[in-house]
């Protein structure tokens, strides 16, 4: 068995980069296994200008180019690699990658949510250009213009009416002939005289001028079996998101969507694991609220290490 380290943080989107920095400023000397999708969803987005401390915006990528430096700089090794197991039972834990197998005495969850997409190569080419998957990060970009909403439940409706306060017409589009969203969400969006409803629709492509910026999208309705081109400047994809908690299932409590559940701050059902982040928040899914929840874990993890015999924390 590999020697056990202090500290192992799955994910590197803003809760395991922050996770990382405190940790480590901490004298933890955290390991950070990235994943596949290094740096998180903020990697898919242009100019983020919600996040503190940046008055003129900064690119998503550079945000977290900035934040991983930050880390590596008091002491954060990062590893590239996708976490193929863990067991969570065993004394240390146990991390296992495609390349190598780690020992850890405590363990931080970064691992996020992965927004459900549409499947059309033409959105991932437009992401981040005028396709969205957040409302609240980009809807200030589509101030005086149309655009749409994919989805029909309560985060579509959510979405549907913020949007309102900047374009001048939201069109909902669902593949059924009703939405599902509570009643309640229903008839505020429907209240909304700026939103207009595309139902028994499907969007089939969509496309973009020749600076790569979104125009229209191309809609199919299932009764007509007529296919429209809508013009409109932005997309945003509202169909819901998954939890990375594939490895952990069976090992922690989680909820019915598959979130982990946490308590008292970050801890979960198993000690000495804890989580931040998408992987535990589905109402929030901001980037500066799963950071606020990565330095909440190193905390929590920290205090955890403290209540465990040294001789045990030997790296």
């Amino acid at each position: 068995m590999p020697t056990a380290r202090k500290v192992i943080i799955i994910g590197s989107g803003p809760a395991g980069l922050t996770a990382a920095l405190y940790t480590a400023r901490a004298n933890l000397n955290p390991l950070i296994i990235e994943g596949v999708e290094a740096g998180g969803q903020l990697m898919l987005t242009t100019m983020v200008e919600n996040y503190p401390g940046y008055r003129d915006g900064i690119m998503g990528p550079d945000l977290m180019a900035g934040m991983r430096s930050q880390a590596e700089k008091f002491g954060g090794d990062m590893v590239q690699g996708n976490v193929t197991a863990v067991d969570l039972c065993a004394r240390p834990i146990i991390v296992r990658t495609s390349e190598a197998e780690y020992a850890t005495r405590s363990l931080i969850i970064a691992t996020g949510a992965s927004a459900r997409l549409l499947g059309l190569p033409s959105e991932r080419q437009l992401m981040g250009h005028g396709v969205s998957t957040c409302a609240t990060c980009d809807g200030y970009f589509f101030r005086g213009q149309e655009i749409a909403v994919v989805g029909g439940g309560d985060s579509a409706m959510e979405e549907a009416v913020f949007l309102t306060r900047f374009a001048t017409k939201v069109t909902g589009v669902r593949r059924r002939d009703s939405l599902r969203a509570s009643k309640i969400m229903q008839d505020k969006a429907r209240a909304n005289e700026k939103i207009a409803w595309m139902l028994d629709s499907e969007v089939k492509d969509i496309h973009a001028n020749g600076t790569g910026e979104v125009t229209a999208m191309v809609v199919h309705n299932h009764k007509t079996n007529e296919q429209t081109t809508i013009p409109v400047a932005g997309v945003f994809v509202a169909i819901g998101h998954t939890p990375n908690t594939a490895l952990f299932r069976g090992q922690l409590e989680m909820d019915a969507g598959g979130y982990i559940i946490t308590h008292d701050g970050t801890k979960t059902s198993v000690e000495g694991v804890f989580a931040c982040g998408d992987v535990q928040d589905h109402i929030y899914r901001q980037a500066v609220t799963a950071a606020g929840s990565g330095c909440m874990a190193a905390l929590d993890a920290e205090r955890y290490l403290e209540r465990i015999p040294e001789h045990l924390q030997t790296i």
